[in-house]
């Protein structure tokens, strides 16, 4: 099962710049943790500690937010995921 995780611009200097890889997984948790074997230093841009993501990161599939399930979130071949910081100002 091929699933594509979307790196936000900001992000890809910790991918290498890469914005998309592929990877093959059943769940969200574990197509991020593929990711984070390719990339280790992204960890510290995603993670306050081991499975707490840091409170600005959403995890979006196929354009849906996966909050509150986000790392539990089952997905299938050809879906779509999507990392990225959630910022809010004035």
């Amino acid at each position: 099962m091929s699933v594509k995780i979307q790196i936000a611009p900001y992000l890809q200097q910790y991918s290498g710049n890469k914005a998309t890889i592929e990877v093959d997984a059943g769940k969200v948790g574990d197509c991020i943790d593929q990711l984070l074997k390719q990339f280790p230093e992204m960890e510290k841009m995603l993670f306050m500690e081991k499975d707490t993501l840091l409170p600005y990161v959403a995890i979006y599939v196929n354009l849906a937010d996966s909050y509150p399930e986000q790392m539990a979130k089952a997905v299938k071949d050809g879906d779509e995921i999507y990392v990225c910081y959630v910022i809010t100002g004035g």
